[in-house]
């Protein structure tokens, strides 16, 4: 049983994540949930892995409330995937200026990767395609204009010849600008 804090915000509170496949979280494994809004993700991963780490920029506050009303052991950075500089960051009518931490950071900062969940309305875009080496698990939701610039073909050629993946493209919500789910496996 999962329980959040339903308050009146100026931002949505996603609750529900039906969109991701989490059932292969193994014990040990390290998951880094970007983009973790309040919890949905981030909450449910921590009855699969005592090892969850957090990046939240405009929900922090909330994250770690429903993170502490749940008794889960989720550590979370309050910033941002990006290229290291801060960023003006929206999230509905909440705004804020974040840090922003390259790819390669977040996982250093969380000791490892394993498992990447990463839903950052388009910032999935800068990351640099070595930074994945090594995880064997994504689940990440990609976007196009007008939420983000447009795709990094780096980046999913990377993926490509490195993961199984398939992107199922009905995601929960059918948003101008979202082009799917991406589901991928390292490669034996």
């Amino acid at each position: 049983q999962v329980t959040f804090l339903v308050l009146d915000t100026a931002f949505r509170q996603i609750v529900e994540v039906p969109e991701y496949r989490f059932e292969d979280i193994r014990p040990d494994d390290r998951v880094i949930d970007i983009g973790a809004n309040v919890g949905a993700f981030c909450i449910r991963a921590s009855r699969c892995s005592q090892y969850i780490v957090a990046v939240e920029p405009v929900t922090a506050s909330l994250l770690r409330q429903n993170i502490q009303l749940n008794g889960v052991p989720i550590r979370v950075i309050e910033g941002a995937l990006g290229d290291g500089n801060p960023k003006k960051i929206s999230w509905d009518d909440c705004e804020v200026i974040s840090p922003t931490y390259p790819l390669s950071k977040i996982i250093e900062m969380a000791g490892g990767c394993d498992f990447l969940k990463c839903d950052c309305e388009g910032a999935e875009w800068l990351i640099v395609p070595e930074d994945l080496a090594g995880v064997r698990r994504i689940e990440m939701e990609l976007h196009t204009p007008p939420i983000s610039g447009p795709p990094n073909p780096a980046l999913l050629d990377y993926i490509g010849r490195h993961y199984h993946f398939g992107i199922e493209r009905r995601p929960v919500h059918a948003a101008l600008g979202v082009m799917g789910v991406l589901h991928g496996e390292l490669k034996e």
